[in-house]
């Protein structure tokens, strides 16, 4: 009987355990654990803000995974040895033949001195009830929405956040929508050329984009940048910097300040039999920026890793391998939305950004529903 642990209970963690678990012998046993009792897909944290959906409408206990053959344990990861493959999860410990971390990017609102006071992390899903009723109270005004640093989680999601806010202000007022960030185009990852057609869809909704715009405080009612201008703002929703989580560093997993890293390919850590998979890897693009953090590449990821891991548990030498493909939508307003779609590992990557239309909005609605369905049973 083999063991494999797998360590967070979002996009990568959910496709890891339920691949394992189809392809291992049903004396194997699969853990999962995740400090969430929940799993709720990531773009449901704007529709809540904007008061199209809710997080409960997309939200699946992870206990119901148990019937399927795998353990869910809830509970925090204390400690990792990826020597030994152990894990302490609060009082508890286990080990594992095989270890999968899923463990995501940390929201790291104190990195900026004020952010966490004056501004709404709307990717804090516990945020979006508070960025919903700020919204509804503008008539007037400004709606400043910051990236505070890169990476961050879901890279056009910024951008989507402000065309639908955007839309749902005009309905009642004059209240007006900005975005800033430190980057020097808006998805630096697709390119000029690419990332031009997205600004194209800011610059027709009135919504100006100041790029390399680097904040390093934010006061009540202002934001101050590294060149010492300041923003004034009415409300400010902030996409904050995000950091690896902690227990990694501690474990050597990842170095201070920077990622866990993994091989492109097979997503094996240095120590054997342990992978890294979605928001707290860093995987290098032969452009030099780091893949992005988005919910469709830890999902590949995860199932590469499960069926490295069963032809590991039995003996056969694995070709599973990780091709860098992947595809996420933006909303534009409307009830349009673009397609982002791409191969980030071809040299250089190959990525394009398709024209709004009704049909992506109907993809990005059945992207949630597949994966609710296949992995939850509804």
């Amino acid at each position: 009987m083999s063991r494999v642990v797998v360590l967070g209970g979002g996009f990568g963690g959910i496709a890891a355990a339920t691949r394992l678990r189809a392809l291992l012998e049903p004396t194997d046993e699969v853990v999962l654990v995740d400090r969430r009792r929940d799993f709720v897909m990531g773009f449901r944290k704007t529709w809540a803000v904007i008061g199209s959906g809710t997080l409960a409408e997309g939200s699946r206990p992870l206990a119901s995974l148990g019937p399927s053959g795998i353990e869910v344990r809830e509970g925090t990861i204390a400690a990792i040895d990826p020597v030994g493959r152990r894990v302490r999860i609060d009082d508890g410990r286990l080990t594992a033949d095989a270890l999968v971390i899923a463990l995501g990017a940390e929201p790291a609102m104190n990195a900026i001195p004020g952010l966490a006071e004056h501004g709404i992390n709307i990717w804090d899903r516990s945020q979006g009830s508070r960025g919903h009723t700020a919204l509804e109270a503008m008539a007037s005004g400004r709606l400043l929405i910051g990236i505070f640093g890169v990476p961050y989680v879901c890279p056009p999601g910024p951008f989507e956040l402000a065309l639908l806010a955007r839309e749902r202000l005009a309905e009642r007022g004059d209240a007006t929508v900005e975005v800033f960030g430190p980057m020097p185009i808006a998805l630096p990852v697709v390119g000029p050329a690419e990332s031009a057609k997205l600004e194209a869809v800011l610059e027709v909704a009135r919504i100006p984009f100041h790029r390399a715009h680097t904040a390093v405080e934010v006061d009540a009612g202002s934001v101050r940048f590294a060149d010492g201008e300041t923003m004034a703002y009415d409300v400010l929703f902030a996409i904050p910097p995000h950091r690896c989580p902690q227990v990694l560093v501690d474990a050597g997993l990842a170095a201070p300040g920077g990622w866990m890293a993994v091989d492109p390919a097979t997503l094996e850590s240095s120590f054997p039999q342990v992978y890294g998979v979605g928001d707290c890897t860093a995987i290098k693009l032969a452009n030099g920026l780091p893949l992005p953090k988005a919910g469709s590449f830890a999902e590949a990821e995860g199932y590469v890793v499960a069926e490295r891991i069963a032809d590991a548990i039995a003996g056969r030498t694995s070709t599973a391998s990780f091709a860098g493909e992947g595809t996420c939508y933006a909303e534009v307003g409307g009830g349009r939305a673009v397609e982002v779609r791409g191969r980030f590992l071809a040299d250089p990557p190959l990525v394009a950004i398709k024209e709004p239309s009704p049909e992506h909005v109907t993809s990005k609605v059945a992207f949630e529903s597949e994966r609710l369905r296949s992995w939850f049973g509804s």
